[in-house]
Parts: structure tokens; sequence; C-alpha cells
């Protein structure tokens, strides 16, 4: 039932006004070919209307009729080798390969003169953080036979700014306000937009529009933030990113779509508040997920930073459907680079207002054929040179941009706590890996009863696996394994499930503690993954139920602003400071517990912590306790004695 087109039908009630206007039909997202019709006109076909990623616009000025309009598409199915939505290993393909209409269609009706790629870009003076340039550009267009004097008013809260555009007929023009020569864009003391856990993610609207004859011919309203991006190597050759100036130490989840591309407004928000609950600051998109703009609007609202770009659904032959390069993935022929570029550039024009997004990933395992790269170069000038991109999220060298400064390597299972802190060739603590985490994170019980049958539920079965990932990760062997040795062997699935989430918290904390105390050494950290498409037991902080994990758990200890952390591998006890202020006047309380609970240490420490960093507390190397396992209880509190 997926291998023919699809047809989808809608009627449109036009009045005989807006019949005569300029009228425009653009696609956001189609999957993957198709075939358009209006009022039984043919307006294109499926060899023009090509790419899941590609945003089409189609002029149907004059094919409006007052009354009922028939829009009909017809939309053809990817096939092996085409560059569609994909999932990759995390869960099951979806049986139709997500085929269809996946973002908005929209109808545009106008006068003759409309607004098109508006832009609003921020300069903050980095100095002093109380000053900003805002440029503003357009694109204004004369779709009319004849010249037209056109004036482009443009208001940001109490600023002003307008200009007079004379058009021959047809001819577009590119319209740009600057500081140099509009003054009041150059704005004193700024609300500058910040990621939630290092200030305000201050908003700011913008209004434009085109008049003709004192008529309001289009208009266009932005959404946008104040503030500036960059990237910065660190000693050691590992790559940073700064917002408004500051080094931001990376913390996030890798985000994925429901497997049906089916989110809601409240499924989106429900998520990004457990993001900020859990204090992270970032989701990587391994995609350009999201099947409108409402994923980005929550998340510049939220202050939460979004690293969007190409999947390796496209470098691997088992998911893309056809030969690959072991270098450069699938993206080959020139035919296929001219219609990536332009899926990347339509991407960028349709995302590009966004504060929270703060760089272009243009591969992910691998890296993008040199030809490719320089043509996303030219595609980068062209429509955005405000985000640093990124080449790779591997640890890759481009013959065209350098060191892509980041790594993947892992760790995708189960390792021990101080795994993180002593490791320095694979995953552990030093960098900017950019996914990497414990693996199974199977869910608390209730979620399990309503994935899994009760006769299926124990002992673990093929049943169980197939709520896994794929290919190598199509089974929990390993983590079972590392469980029952940790833990012990369980005797029931509620014994399993409940050891499960003392695991989780206990495999993730310290992943996320380690990164914040080696800063500078550490740059950015992604836990693969953020959440599920599907009822699933891999790679979640929560399951597709909204129902958080230890692991949820785990992070929202460790990854507090305010912190105190301790590492396995010195066996010190570090307080961390992930603001931008210093922290003055803290008491760090330290308690020790054998495994009857009886104390064995208690004492105080009075700190300052500067900001962006983190300091010994105290050393436990070498301190003897009556039980082999003891426990440590660390509170930090304020001058006013406050947790």
């Amino acid at each position: 039932q997926f291998k023919g087109p699809w047809w989808y039908r809608t009627e449109l009630e036009v009045s005989e006004a807006d019949a005569n206007k300029v009228a425009r039909l653009q696609f956001a997202g189609l999957n993957y070919t198709a075939d358009i019709w209006l009022n039984g006109e043919q307006l294109a076909a499926h060899n023009m209307v090509v790419g899941a990623f590609r945003v089409h616009e189609l002029d149907v000025s004059g094919r409006l009729v007052a009354g009922q309009n028939v829009l009909a598409v017809a939309v053809h199915p990817p096939q092996p080798g085409d560059f569609t939505i994909g999932f990759v290993d995390w869960n099951p393909r979806p049986p139709d390969n997500n085929m269809g209409i996946w973002r908005p269609v929209t109808l545009r009706l106008t006068g003759d003169v409309t607004l098109n790629d508006v832009v609003v870009r921020t300069d903050v003076d980095l100095e002093t953080l109380q000053s900003a340039e805002i440029i503003v550009s357009a694109v204004v267009r004369n779709h009319s036979d004849a010249e037209v004097k056109t004036t482009v008013n443009g208001r940001i809260e109490d600023i002003r700014f307008a200009a007079d555009v004379i058009l021959a007929p047809h001819e577009a023009q590119l319209v740009k306000f600057t500081p140099e020569d509009y003054d009041a864009l150059e704005m004193d003391e700024p609300r500058l937009w910040w990621p939630h856990t290092l200030g305000e993610p201050n908003l700011y609207s913008m209004t434009l529009t085109a008049e003709v004859g004192g008529t309001i011919s289009d208009a266009a309203q932005t959404t946008f933030g104040i503030r500036q991006f960059g990237t910065y190597f660190n000693d050691e050759g590992h790559r940073g990113f700064t917002v408004n100036g500051q080094p931001v130490l990376i913390r996030g989840g890798g985000w994925v779509d429901d497997l049906l591309l089916s989110d809601t407004p409240e499924r989106i928000d429900a998520q990004l508040a457990y993001v900020k609950q859990m204090h992270l600051n970032t989701i990587r998109l391994e995609g350009f997920w999201g099947s409108s703009h409402y994923l980005y609007d929550a998340a510049d609202r939220e202050g939460i930073l979004i690293m969007p770009g190409w999947s390796c659904q496209w470098e691997w032959e088992s998911y893309v459907g056809k030969p690959v390069s072991e270098e450069y993935g699938g993206v080959l022929e020139p035919e296929e680079m001219d219609l990536v570029a332009a899926s990347l550039a339509d991407q960028i024009r349709y995302l590009r207002n966004h504060p929270s997004i703060f760089t272009w990933v243009l591969a992910s395992d691998l890296l993008p054929h040199p030809d490719l790269e320089r043509r996303y170069e030219t595609v980068l000038a062209e429509v955005d040179t405000t985000r640093p991109p990124l080449v790779s999220c591997g640890w890759r060298e481009s013959e065209v941009s350098g060191p892509s400064g980041v790594k993947m390597s892992g760790p995708y299972d189960w390792v021990p706590p101080v795994y993180w802190w002593e490791d320095r060739e694979h995953g552990g603590a030093y960098g900017f890996n950019t996914e990497t985490g414990p693996g199974p994170q199977p869910p608390p019980l209730e979620s399990a009863r309503r994935m899994i049958p009760d006769h299926d539920l124990w002992p673990l079965s093929e049943v169980w696996n197939y709520h896994s990932g794929r290919g190598e990760f199509s089974d929990m062997d390993r983590y079972v394994e590392a469980l029952d040795r940790r833990y012990g062997p369980s005797e029931t699935v509620e014994e399993f499930l409940f050891k499960a989430q003392a695991a989780n918290y206990e495999a993730i904390r310290p992943m996320f503690e380690s990164f914040a105390v080696n800063r500078p050494l550490t740059t950015g950290l992604i836990q693969w993954m953020l959440n599920s498409a599907w009822p699933e037991t891999y790679w979640q902080l929560f399951d597709w139920y909204l129902m958080p994990n230890g692991a949820f758990y785990g992070t929202r200890a460790a990854s507090q602003p305010l912190n105190l952390s301790f590492n396995y591998a010195d066996e010190t006890v570090y307080a961390v400071n992930d603001s931008r202020f210093e922290g003055e006047g803290l008491t760090a309380v330290v308690r020790a517990f054998d495994l009857s609970a009886q104390e064995i240490y208690n004492q105080s420490y009075e700190i300052d912590l500067p900001a962006a960093g983190a300091q010994p507390v105290v050393s436990f190397a070498g301190q003897k306790a009556p039980t082999p396992v003891w426990f440590l209880d660390l509170q930090l509190r304020d001058g006013s004695g406050a947790e």
C-alpha cells in the first residue's frame, strides 16, 4: 500500500478580490516527489518536485477562481538511493518511509509587490554586551508588468526604519537596512538572548511591510533574538562554541521526531520542559526534524540551543539504499550534490531567523565530499554567515575546511562510572563528544507494561529486542550482562526494571559530571539520545510515553549549574559553577557513611566559585572505611544556608 502514490486533496474557498491577487503556493516539505494540480490543471510533475528537504514555491496567479478551488497532490514514495527522512538504527523503519506532505502547505495572497527572504542579523558588542547592531534585509519583488514605487517600512518595538524602492516590471531587489544608514538600528542596552542556563532568552518581534500608493501590498512578521554565536579551539585542539562571547559547555541530548511525524505542540512543549528540568541547554537534531516551525519557536522561547543538520541516514549503504564511499557517504554524483546543496539552502532559509540555532551540521559520522562541501560553502556565504558550520560530528579532517574539532567515539553501551573520568582516548571527559551514552535505558515498569504484553514481560524475549534498536543495537545482551554483574541477576521483570533505573542513574550521572568538572578541556557533550520516536528500551532520558527514567534523574542531578561532584578516578570532590557569574560565600557540606549508614565523615568547606569553572574541595584518596562500599552525601549551600 506504500509502493504507489498517495493523493491529498483539499478545497479552497476564494473571494473574487483574492482570486485577482498575486498568489503563490508554498510546499515546505514533500517526501519524496509530487505531481501538483490546481482546478484540474497540472502545475508541476514529479520530475520537477523532488526532495524531502526542498521547499517548493509555485506561482498560481491568475489560476484561482472566485468560489471553490481544488488543490490535489499526488506524492510518490522515496526509492532506494533517495535522500529521504530516516531514523537510522534508532528504531524500526516506518512502513511508509514517511512519504507524504510532512510540513505545511501555504497559499500566499498579496498585492503586486511582495517581501521575500526576510532576514534579521544581530552583531553584539562582545566587550561590553551593552550595545548591538541590527541588520535587516529582504528581497522585494514586483510581479506586475509596470514599474512600481514601493515603500518598505520596518518596526521593532519603538524602532522605525523605511526605504523607497523603484522596481522595474518583474524586477527583484535586495533591500538592506544597516546601522550605518539607520541610527535606530544601533541598539543600546539590548535584551540579549541567552540559553536558559546562562540568562534569559529574550525575544523581539519585527514587522516589515511593502506599501504601494499608501496600501499595504505585503507584510512579514519575524521573531528574533539578539545574540551572537562563535566557535574556537582550545589548547588541545578541541572545538567549542560561544554565545555572546561566553564559552558555553554544550550539554544536551539527541532529539528525534515521532516515528510517524505526528508530534503535537503539547508533546513538544512537554519534552522541552524536561530538557530544562534536567538543566540541559541543547538538543542535537541529526536531521532537520520538526514538521513545522513549532519545535524551533518553542526552543527560541525556552532558551534551548539547537544543532540541526544532515543525518548519517545518507552515509551508510544499508540505510540510504545505494553504494557509498567509506569517507564521504552516499552523496557522490553531481546531480545528487545539486539536490542536497539546494536542500541545505532551503532548510537554512526556512530556519535561519531562529535564535536558538547555533550551528549547521554538514555531515554526521563522515565528511561531505569535497566538491559538495565547496557547494555548501557557497550556500552559506549566500544565505547565512552568522553561525559557524560544523563539517562533521566525528573527529575528521576536511581538505576544504580543516579539522572538525569534535568527536563521536562512543561509548554506546554501559561503562562503569570511573570510565568517564579516566579515559583520554575515546569518549571520556575531553573535547566535544557529539553523541555518546550508556546505551540501553529500559523504561520504568509502568511504560514496559504499556508497550509489551503481559505474557512477554518476563523473561526478556524477542519482543523486548523488537523494541531495541537496529543492527548491533538490536538487543540488550551487553547491558543485561553488566547489570547482572553489578547488581545481581534478576528473578522478575519488576526486579529487573527496578535495578535498571539504579543502573541508568549511576551510569549517566558521572558522564555529565565529568564533562562539567574538566572544563576547559571539555567543550560539549550530547547524550545519545534525549527522547524516542516510539516505545523502546534504548537511548532515552524519558520514554515515548513521556515517563522519566533513572537516567533522567541522574542527568538532572549531574547538570545543576552549581553543583558538587565526585571524581571516581582521583577520588576528589569538586565544586562546579556553570553560570556566567561568580558563586560567592558558598558552603560545601561533605558527609560520608558506611554501608550500615553510620556517619564516618562530616566536614564543611567555605568556597568561592569562579564563573564557568570548577575546583577541588576535598580528596578522599586513600581514605579507609569500615565497609568496602561507602557513600558520600554532598550538599552545596548559599550564604543563607539554603541548599
